[in-house]
């Protein structure tokens, strides 16, 4: 498994966040060909990675401001422009978890005709759909701000990798955006 890790920045109207880095963890899940949504989604679900659902990633910028996000790929593979317009594109595929931190944009920009993912937030948390407009702030800003650190890994559980590389990021850090 390779583990994949940067930090976005605010890009416009496109909060990000600039304490947390995205998480993709490479070929981490040996994903069955058949019921390949129902395994991620109980691999996130043992994980108190719950609201789970599968489907694909929209093919338009948004975030989420009151929650982190879990994708895992069940099938075929996604270009997934990242931090809003001129971001970063990351390719992921069958068996990568991709963990996007609360205000973390994200935007399919071209998949396989069979890619499919499994979401999941934590603490089966509820979610919010926000597109980058001026009217979204400071609102959203402040949402960011008051998501706490996950109880666990989507993956690993309570021993996950995720705090390698989330605590180590927040240790004395101020939270502003």
């Amino acid at each position: 498994m390779e583990i994949e890790n940067f930090i976005l920045k605010k890009n416009g109207g496109f909060p990000n966040n600039a304490l947390l880095p995205v998480l993709l963890y490479k070929n981490v899940l040996q994903v069955p060909d058949e019921k390949g949504g129902k395994f991620v989604q109980k691999v996130f679900e043992q994980n108190n990675w719950g609201n789970t659902w599968t489907d694909g990633i929209y093919s338009y910028h948004h975030y989420h401001s009151i929650t982190h996000e879990a994708l895992g790929i069940i099938s075929g593979h996604c270009n997934v422009m990242l931090g809003g317009e001129n971001g970063r594109i990351v390719k992921v595929t069958k068996g990568d978890v991709l963990i996007l931190p609360a205000g973390v944009t994200h935007k399919n920009v071209g998949a396989s005709e069979d890619f499919c993912c499994a979401g999941g937030y934590p603490g089966g948390a509820d979610y919010d759909i926000n597109y980058g407009t001026p009217d979204e702030h400071p609102h959203v800003d402040e949402n960011i701000k008051q998501v706490p650190l996950p109880d666990t890994d989507p993956v690993f559980g309570k021993e996950g990798i995720l705090f390698e590389y989330w605590l180590r990021e927040t240790a004395n850090v101020k939270r502003e955006m």
